[in-house]
């Protein structure tokens, strides 16, 4: 049976995926253009032996970029510098610098306007590697996907093992699906699949300390499975999605939202059984569809006992928290006679410890 739409934009529309997205600019911190602090190299003795290659000119006319009055000035300086010194080894910083500058301005289009245009100054590969990381960012944060998920296509074709960038990806697209927008569906799960390659193959990016490599080990991995599970549920392919979800929660059995997706799909099962018990013919048959749909239905109240008790004062889980609580109330009372007696102990069973 295919997942009713309703039944899953229920689902959906209750999870605190937003919060996760609200992350976005944390992933892209580690993306090319965040690589160095700005008139910094991470290795000290590297960046010793380049400013000894440095000509006092040049110098001069880096300095001039950093002490420059307001960003048009700054990006200009930085322009003049780049014609006059296009391989200087401070280039990268540079860009950086500028594009950390214009990343900076508060009004969302003016910083949109200023990273466009510092991306038509700046017209090296190496340079685009810089900027746009921080221009996608910032057309995520103006709600433009169109013109993000453009970008990053560019950006990918260029640097096809950009953990945060494809992690970034695959979550604004789950985003856009949670708001009946499917056309990033295919573009996410192809982007979800590659980062679930590297991070499980080990592939550390350079930029990455020890410490920002664990987390995504341990916690982005099961949000790009449970958001993988979720765009394959929303789209159909039940098997997938739960293969997904299931991997999800053996990943990271505290994330209530896995356990909503995972029960979903289950009361999906259930209301098919029960839509073929009630036009069965009384016999054995009819007495057997009565005892799985009476099983599928406990297996229905188990996941949803996880995820009330796993979003219980939890301020982002309030609304899931209350709608779960609703209807593992009704499917409970429903089992067990109309009566909820024993329900809160089932619930407190998956309470953390």
């Amino acid at each position: 049976m295919q997942p009713t739409p309703s039944r899953i934009m229920k689902a959906v529309a209750i999870c605190a995926l937003s919060a996760l997205v609200a992350q976005g600019s944390t992933l892209l911190s580690a993306a090319p253009g965040y690589r160095l602090d700005a008139w910094q190299a991470k290795d000290q003795s590297k960046d010793q032996a380049k400013q000894s290659a440095v000509s006092k000119g040049e110098q001069e006319a880096a300095a001039k970029v950093q002490s420059a009055l307001d960003l048009p000035a700054k990006i200009l300086a930085a322009g003049e510098f780049v014609k006059k010194y296009p391989k200087s080894l401070q280039r990268t910083q540079i860009v950086t610098y500028v594009a950390r500058e214009a990343e900076k301005l508060q009004d969302g289009p003016q910083r949109i306007a200023q990273l466009e245009n510092i991306l038509t100054v700046f017209k090296e590969p190496g340079d685009a590697d810089v900027i746009m990381p921080i221009l996608i960012d910032a057309y995520l944060k103006e709600k433009r996907p169109d013109d993000a998920f453009r970008l990053i296509a560019t950006y990918l074709a260029r640097n096809p093992n950009d953990i945060s960038v494809l992690t970034e990806a695959v979550i604004e697209g789950a985003e856009q699906a949670k708001k009946q927008n499917p056309k990033f569906v295919a573009q996410s799960q192809q982007y979800g699949a590659k980062a679930v390659e590297l991070i499980e193959a080990g592939k550390k990016p350079e930029a990455f300390d020890d410490a920002r490599w664990s987390e995504y080990q341990t916690k982005w991995l099961p949000i790009i499975y449970q958001t993988l599970g979720m765009l394959a549920l929303m789209t159909g392919n039940k098997a997938d999605a739960r293969a997904k979800l299931d991997k999800s929660v053996s990943l990271n059995s505290g994330d209530p939202f896995t356990y909503v997706l995972i029960g979903t799909m289950l009361n999906e099962e259930y209301e098919q059984i029960a839509k073929e018990y009630k036009s069965a013919s009384t016999g054995p048959l009819k007495d057997a569809m009565l005892k799985q749909a009476h099983a599928k239905m406990d297996e229905v109240i188990d996941r949803y006992a996880h995820a009330v008790a796993l979003s219980d004062g939890k301020p982002p889980y309030q609304q899931l928290h209350d709608q779960m609580l609703e209807d593992l109330r009704s499917y409970y009372a429903y089992r067990h006679g109309g009566s909820i007696d024993g329900m809160q102990q089932l619930i407190d069973k998956y309470k953390p410890q």
